[in-house]
């Protein structure tokens, strides 16, 4: 057990980061394919291929994920992990055609680094280097140019990221779970409740972002106020168990409950939370799903944490962890 995606057997996690540019993207590959599932929460999303994934849609399994900065502009990376799939002739059947099925989804970094947005090529290369190994957490791939705290707008939040997180159950057993934090609200360990990354950090000591928003003066102060389309929250929920399509799509949905759990608040109409769950299927343990279901926020949680505590400093954006080189 590494404590990250890849102890789900049958996973292969690839990064490409821009540090330059403050954007990137993450690939999630399973080879042999694994069962979807897929929630969009936030009123501001940016997906690709996500209606397959649907319980009552055709398609049973899938082949990778990618999620990515950029806004829309970045759902080009995509393109290039079907490329590099098809290349190696792992997808889905249409007669003799080989169709590989990558959902994906977007956080908006624009407003940082220079504009420059994850493409094909990218999304290539991010699926070349894809490894079981430990999955690099922090400022990388798509966490690359991630914020968060925004409840007093971009020029008070802090650094976001990507997170991993995962969980033995025993008998062979294992939920993991890997999330990119860009979001309105400021992030808080779930244990405790303490509020680890927040607005108007650069001035001070984070704010909690509730009390910023029940200031009866907030919706008097426009100038400060988080970017519409501006914020999402992403991930992967996964798992080696053998899942129906309609059991994985619960998963995706109970995920929502971790982002809840550190994310305060989340799901706002400035978000486009999305999170996809899957299933390689290793091993015939239908009994486990209520577990399943149980701890899939408490992995979330655990990832979303995570991503702030691994982030670094990246363009001023100061980050809430001690003691590690800033970008």
């Amino acid at each position: 057990m590494n404590g990250t995606l890849t102890d789900v057997h049958g996973l292969k996690v690839g990064h490409y980061t821009d540090l330059s540019n403050a954007t990137g993207c993450t690939v999630i590959i399973a080879e042999e394919g694994a069962v979807p599932g897929v929630d969009v929460r936030g009123a501001a999303p940016g997906t690709r291929e996500t209606d397959l994934i649907r319980a009552e849609n055709t398609i049973e399994k899938i082949n990778a994920i990618v999620l990515s900065g950029g806004s829309a502009f970045g759902l080009d990376s995509a393109s290039g992990v079907m490329k590099y799939l098809a290349e190696k002739n792992i997808g889905h059947m249409v007669g003799k055609h080989v169709i590989p099925i990558v959902p994906s989804a977007i956080i908006f970094d624009l407003n940082i680094g220079n504009s420059v947005t994850p493409n094909a090529a990218n999304g290539y290369l991010a699926a070349s280097v894809a490894v079981a190994d430990t999955v690099p957490q922090g400022t990388v791939g798509a966490g690359t140019g991630a914020t968060v705290g925004k409840a007093l707008g971009i020029d008070n939040a802090m650094k976001g990221g990507l997170g991993s997180y995962s969980i033995d159950l025993g008998d062979g057993v294992v939920l993991s779970a890997l999330v990119v934090v860009n979001s309105v609200g400021g992030v808080h360990d779930a244990y405790d409740g303490k509020l680890l990354a927040g607005p108007n950090a650069i001035g001070g000591r984070p704010e909690d972002s509730f009390s910023i928003f029940a200031d009866h003066n907030y919706g008097k102060q426009k100038s400060i106020q988080p970017e519409h389309l501006g914020n999402t929250t992403i991930g992967v929920v996964a798992t080696n168990v053998n899942l129906t399509k309609a059991q994985s799509n619960r998963l995706a949905m109970i995920a929502h409950d971790g982002l809840a759990l550190a994310i305060r608040p989340t799901h706002t109409i400035h978000d486009g939370d999305t999170m996809f769950a899957l299933a390689t299927g290793e091993i015939d343990a239908s009994d486990e799903f209520p577990r399943l279901v149980a701890l899939t926020p408490l992995v979330v949680s655990r990832a979303i944490v995570a991503a702030v505590q691994n982030a670094t400093s990246l363009y001023g954006f100061p980050s809430a962890s001690k003691g590690k080189n800033e970008q």
